[in-house]
């Protein structure tokens, strides 16, 4: 039997046969020009992979969107896989992939829709919008604006409005109504350095002061960290200089837990006091380079720091590290340390699996120093006034002074500088003028949305760091929503449980599948207790980062103390 034979001379001609075209999408040539003309040509060695967010913002804030042509374009000008550039480009909440023949929407509006802005009446506040302006611009639900104590916020474009209404909000979609993008009050570099600013800073730098009598300080101090994990800077600092070089410094001021508001106050106020904090981190642990991610979301605050960065580097008090000012591009998940790595490289915000830690291994696989906004923001006060004074601050047993941000139902909300310790009673008396009229305290978040949720008969536990974790609950990032009697704890833990289900990155399951299932349970009339406790457990025990980890923490106090609210 003789086997039939395949003439493969054809196929073989054709494989050898080099093809007109690459294989996939081509490169238009008009959007190539469009997006050289944003970027710049690239340098010998290529654009940096790193600046690929960078350069979807450039896109995105021209185009008003990510044209499909414009990122095929973009992944050839970087000689990236256009796969790569689209998975990063779909990562992020602001980014707005369109197809070539669509229209991009004139302008977005965003309405918050997050805990306090809630209480404030958002959701109706959203539907009208929809209703009135949805012509004209497309209005959107937003996840937490870092604007609780101005509730509710919004924003149109890239315009922050506070307390907005919808006539507010109709006046500057028509453009009647324009606030300017200054700070008038915030102290600018002249007048920082007139005041005594870089002084330490320089001292520092040319070796007057010795880092190891600087670390003892902050050791001394008891100062932690104030993004939310508490860990002692002094301890962090010493751990990243003992590192082989070349040193990095990573600074999040992506504070995008609902409730916090804290980092842009200050910055908006006092941006220098935040630099020189960074200068004296750097100068002291041996940073080559420093990479500060700001939260999109905060455009006044960018502007404003742009100019001061600029007018640092155009007169330096001293020897300048690098300095890189990023911008993140709406996620939540970008404030746990190595998502914020891993977006500052350019890539979704995914955490790591640890270890290793970052202090070894972080920014472009060197030992990273990361600071949060407010802890940089303290190091010069405390290292001036010595580490008794700082220490010496405090209440019922506690040491220091911290920065709340309170919101909710209070007659003054804001930043509250106050010691630690101080109890949620004691806090809205002294530094809220109070509940607002009408309202008695009912409850509190004491720790943002991850932070849990305490009756009012508990309102006289002390505020700090480890007090609250008898309780089911932590500090976090000292962010203070109250409730009254108008309101309801599971409401509040429903809404917060929305939240990590839409911020979830998704990388793992039990985050994942966990915080959108939990808020399906939720929404019940009558709570499942026993299938919420052991997803609350699965969550807790198998999530990568501390979203997954500590979203199931207003479920279980709700449990423990509203179950009347949920017929458990």
């Amino acid at each position: 039997m003789h086997e039939a034979r395949i003439d493969l001379g054809p196929l073989r001609d054709s494989l050898r046969k080099p093809r007109d075209q690459l294989k996939g999408r081509q490169v238009l040539p008009q959007a190539r020009a469009e997006v050289q003309a944003l970027i710049g040509p690239p340098p010998d060695d290529g654009h940096r992979r790193d600046l690929l967010i960078e350069h979807l913002h450039a896109l995105n804030d021209a185009y008003c969107g990510l044209f499909e042509r414009h990122l095929v374009a973009l992944a050839a000008e970087m000689r990236l896989p256009v796969v790569e550039v689209f998975e990063v480009a779909s990562f992020y909440h602001h980014f707005h992939i369109l197809k070539d023949h669509a229209t991009a929407p004139a302008l977005t509006v965003r309405v918050c829709e997050s805990l306090s802005c809630a209480l404030a009446g958002s959701q109706s506040l959203l539907a009208q919008v929809q209703r009135e302006v949805g012509a004209q611009a497309q209005v959107l639900a937003a996840p937490c604006l870092g604007r609780c104590e101005q509730a509710p916020a919004a924003q149109v474009g890239q315009q922050a409005v506070a307390q907005a209404t919808p006539d507010k909000l109709r006046a500057v979609v028509s453009g009647t109504n324009t606030q300017p993008l200054t700070l008038p009050h915030a102290i600018r570099y002249a007048a920082y350095k007139q005041a005594g600013g870089y002084q330490l800073a320089m001292q520092v730098s040319t070796g007057q002061k010795d880092p190891e009598t600087l670390i003892q300080a902050l050791e001394a101090s008891g100062l932690r960290g104030l993004g939310g994990a508490g860990f002692p800077a002094g301890r962090k600092w010493r751990i990243v200089r003992s590192q082989s070089a070349p040193r990095l410094m990573a600074v999040n001021i992506d504070e995008g837990e609902p409730g916090t508001f804290k980092d842009r106050t200050c910055l908006e106020a006092d941006p220098h006091r935040f630099l020189e904090g960074v200068l004296i981190a750097a100068s002291v642990v041996g940073c080559a380079a420093v990479y500060i991610y700001l939260r999109d979301e905060y455009h006044e605050a960018r502007v404003l720091l742009s100019q001061e960065l600029a007018a640092l580097q155009a007169d330096p008090p001293c020897a300048l590290p690098r300095i890189e000012l990023r911008r993140g591009a709406g996620a939540y998940i970008c404030g746990e340390e190595s998502a914020m790595i891993e977006s500052i490289e350019g890539k979704r915000g995914e955490p790591r699996l640890r270890p290793p830690y970052i202090a070894e291994v972080g920014l472009f696989g060197r030992p990273t120093l990361e600071h949060n906004f407010e802890t940089l923001f303290w190091i010069r006060e405390l290292l001036e006034q010595g580490p008794e004074h700082f220490a010496a601050q405090g209440r019922h047993g506690r040491q220091g002074l911290r920065r709340f941000s309170v919101s909710g139902r209070v007659k003054q909300p804001g930043v509250k500088l106050a010691p630690a310790g101080i109890t949620l009673r004691e806090l809205v008396q002294a530094y809220c003028g109070g509940m607002a009229e009408g309202h008695t305290l009912y409850a509190y978040l004491p720790g943002g949305a991850s932070g849990g949720i305490l009756p009012a008969r508990l309102a006289d536990v002390p505020l700090d760091f480890d007090t609250l974790q008898p309780y089911g609950c932590f500090i976090g990032s000292a962010a203070v929503m109250v409730l009254s009697q108008h309101d309801s704890a599971r409401e509040a833990a429903l809404n917060v449980m929305r939240f990590f289900a839409d911020e979830s990155c998704g990388q793992c399951t039990p985050c994942r599948v966990g915080t959108d299932k939990a808020a399906q349970l939720m929404a019940q009339p009558v709570w499942d207790a026993q299938t919420l406790q052991d997803l609350a457990q699965v969550m807790g025990d198998a999530s990568i980062c501390g979203l997954g980890q500590a979203a199931p923490n207003p479920i279980r106090c709700v449990l423990t103390y509203f179950p009347h609210e949920v017929g458990a």
